[in-house]
Parts: C-alpha cells; structure tokens; sequence
C-alpha cells in the first residue's frame, strides 16, 4: 500500500506545485492564457472522482487554501 500512498502524494504534490506556479504567473499578467488552461485543468483534477480516489481531502477546500495563500 505504500507504493500507491507515494505515488498518489506524488501526483498530488504535483498538482499542487502547478497550480502555485500558474497562480503567480497569473497575478503578474491576469492575460497569461497558459497559466489560465492550468489553472483550470488543475481545478478540474481537484474535483474529479480520480482526485477522490487518491486522497480524502476536500478538493475545494484545498483550491480556496491555495488561492488564499496566492494573495498574500
């Protein structure tokens, strides 16, 4: 099970690593087309049955957190 759990954070972590990056990108240039299709392609992950699969935390929750922390 350990193998999975990794894997699982892994993915995870990734996400949410890209999401941090596109939201900066984004409040340097709110135009930044790329930075809006990951923001958005992060967003669906986070509230896709896959995510649920992967982690029992609150995909939503975890977007707000992370927008908050992007305007500090």
């Amino acid at each position: 099970m350990d193998g999975y759990e990794n894997l699982a954070n892994a993915i995870i972590l990734q996400a949410v690593k890209d999401y941090r990056k596109a939201l900066r990108r984004l409040n340097r240039n709110f135009q930044n087309k790329d930075a809006k299709r990951t923001v958005s392609e992060v967003e669906r992950f986070f509230r896709s049955d896959w995510y649920k699969t992967l982690t029992s935390v609150d995909g939503e929750l975890l977007i707000n957190k992370l927008r908050e922390e992007s305007r500090i």
